[in-house]
């Protein structure tokens, strides 16, 4: 099971940006255990979230040719809990790109439902590899086992792309 951390995809610009929404509920298993009596949505959970936005964006940018990965958080910072029942919109824009990899920066954003608002709670720098480029003679399926059906599945049903 693949696990995803983005509900859909609001925007793609081609190599610019995406952005991304996830709703947190209640309903996630995870969120028992983290903490019990307090849930709240791990902030690892949130950076993963904008790797697989940021992901999607730099994927997109070559048309889904190459295998991308995370290589490096560059940075991380969130600063305010997370509870069930809260919107985050993820925003990631490229900063570089080229045949190596990429870097992005993004934005982590709490939608503040009684003002239809949303607030910055934090920012995230992340590099990318293209591993077929960077890994070449490691014995790599040739299919893009990176983008999944469900990525792509993600990208449909929210309307985007091309």
């Amino acid at each position: 099971m693949r696990w995803m951390w983005i509900d859909r995809i609001l925007e793609l610009e081609r190599g610019q940006r995406c952005v991304a929404v996830k709703n947190v509920s209640l309903a996630e298993e995870h969120l028992h255990d983290h903490f019990p009596g307090t849930p709240v949505m791990p902030a690892s959970l949130m950076i993963e979230g904008m790797a697989q936005t940021a992901g999607i964006l730099v994927g997109h940018a070559r048309e889904f040719r190459e295998k991308v990965i995370l290589a490096k958080i560059g940075k991380a910072v969130i600063e305010r809990d997370v509870f069930p029942g809260s919107t985050l919109f993820y925003t990631a824009r490229i900063d570089r790109i080229d045949d190596t990899g990429a870097s992005t920066h993004g934005i982590v954003e709490l939608l503040d439902h009684t003002a239809a608002e949303r607030t910055a709670i934090g920012t995230i720098d992340l590099m990318f590899s293209h591993i077929d480029q960077n890994m070449r003679g490691l014995n790599f399926p040739e299919h893009n086992f990176v983008f999944t059906d469900q990525f792509f599945d993600l990208l449909r049903n929210s309307g985007v792309g091309d």
